[in-house]
């Protein structure tokens, strides 16, 4: 049964006013990295203090799908968890099933609407009805190097990809790993997201979300695929199955010059004690500047009957200016509000703030395929084999672009 909207509005009002109450929210999630988890913690403490308890369900992987697959175990046992973190079509996908709660009156009370953007709210929505509150924004054609290590091999900092392959060489003949990677589907991924990105905006559109059978197998393509082969080059032995913040321990501490990655990898720099511009180094991926590829963290509701006070409690909270400035500065991520103040952010936060709102006003900002933002899971996980395989030796590059055509053409 819904709750009327005469029911509903005094609810949100109650927890407007900051009412407490003895409901928790169950929250299923992936945020376990050391960094993830203290940005999680500020929004505990924000509904702790009023007296909503959260039950925490970590599933570890930083794409997200274990998490996925344990949600829909739960789901379909009748036991879906109150909150969920998800990710783009995802986000979608579970709207189009029915099971999702819908937040439209917070949203309404709150101006949700006026101050995020449509690029999000494309996902934060479905039919017209906000079903998530969306906590960031992450942007994932960064690349983070040590400085020292950096400093070491007399160049600067790369704006092309002959100048960073340039710095990698250098980096390799210091005896330091140039380019700390692990070895999982989504982090493949993610550097053939900035790899294509480098080759051109409208290579990237026609090939990552158009799905163009002639850009996904054409020249370009396969140009991208060797540009891949190249990076592998520069990866240590040890890369298989690494997780995505042990890589990022890698450059802290020296042992490998720089990684790819997406700006959560912040997190792990911060909480290290390294400071942006003295410890580390923080750049568009070379070719990449001025566009951004996004992804962005919602939490998602799941449709609870009449027992929403505690999920209206959390998704105000979500959308809180001050929480999504703690949140984000804690991160690495940026706000999901275009009215959060970016003082309290450093150099790396700033420069991604504007990256962002440059990249949305000239038309370059693109939802990430890697983490599913520009196309549905079957896609993405079809993507996700052939740049795979290709990066483990599998596939030439030719054979990998005729690959990726009819992998996506098999999803559709």
């Amino acid at each position: 049964m819904k709750l009327t909207k005469l029911m509903a509005t005094a609810a949100i009002g109650a927890v407007l006013a900051g009412a407490s109450s003895a409901e928790d929210v169950e929250v299923l999630h992936w945020w376990t990295s050391g960094g993830e988890a203290a940005a999680l913690n500020v929004l505990k403490e924000d509904l702790a203090a009023q007296g909503i308890g959260w039950v925490d369900m970590p599933v570890a992987g930083g794409g997200g799908e274990a998490a996925m697959t344990t949600l829909r175990a739960r789901v379909t046992a009748g036991d879906a968890p109150t909150a969920v973190q998800m990710l783009g079509f995802d986000i979608k996908d579970w709207a189009a099933e029915g099971v999702l709660g819908n937040l439209n009156e917070v949203a309404e009370v709150e101006g949700w609407d006026a101050v995020v953007p449509e690029a999000l709210q494309f996902f934060s929505k479905y039919d017209g009805n906000w079903i998530a509150a969306p906590v960031n924004v992450h942007s994932t054609n960064w690349v983070w190097m040590n400085k020292s290590v950096l400093d070491a091999t007399g160049l600067g900092e790369p704006t092309s990809w002959e100048e960073f392959i340039a710095v990698l060489d250098a980096m390799k003949a210091n005896g330091v790993t140039p380019l700390a990677h692990g070895g999982q589907a989504w982090q493949d991924g993610t550097l053939f997201d900035a790899v294509v990105l480098g080759l051109g905006d409208d290579f990237y559109k026609s090939a990552l979300i158009d799905l163009d059978p002639d850009a996904l197998g054409g020249d370009k393509m396969v140009e991208a695929f060797e540009r891949m082969a190249v990076l592998r080059s520069y990866v240590d032995d040890n890369f298989s199955g690494r997780d995505w913040n042990l890589a990022s321990a890698m450059v802290i501490n020296g042992e490998a010059g720089a990684q790819m990655m997406g700006d959560w990898a912040k997190g792990e720099f911060l909480r290290a004690d390294q400071v942006p511009g003295e410890d580390f180094v923080c750049i568009r991926f070379p070719g990449t500047q001025g566009a951004v590829t996004f992804n962005s963290d919602q939490f998602v509701m799941f449709d609870v009957g009449e027992n929403t006070t505690a999920q209206y409690a959390m998704a105000k909270a979500v959308m809180d200016p001050v929480f999504q400035s703690a949140f984000n500065v804690v991160k690495g991520s940026v706000p999901a509000r275009t009215d959060v103040p970016n003082t309290d952010f450093d150099d790396c936060g700033k420069k991604g703030m504007a990256d962002l709102a440059d990249a949305s006003a000239n038309g370059r900002l693109f939802g990430s395929m890697a983490h599913g933002h520009s196309v549905p899971a079957a896609v993405k996980n079809a993507i996700y084999d052939v740049v795979t395989a290709h990066f483990n030796g599998e596939f030439d590059a030719q054979t990998a672009a005729e690959e990726l055509v009819n992998a996506v053409e098999s999803t559709l």
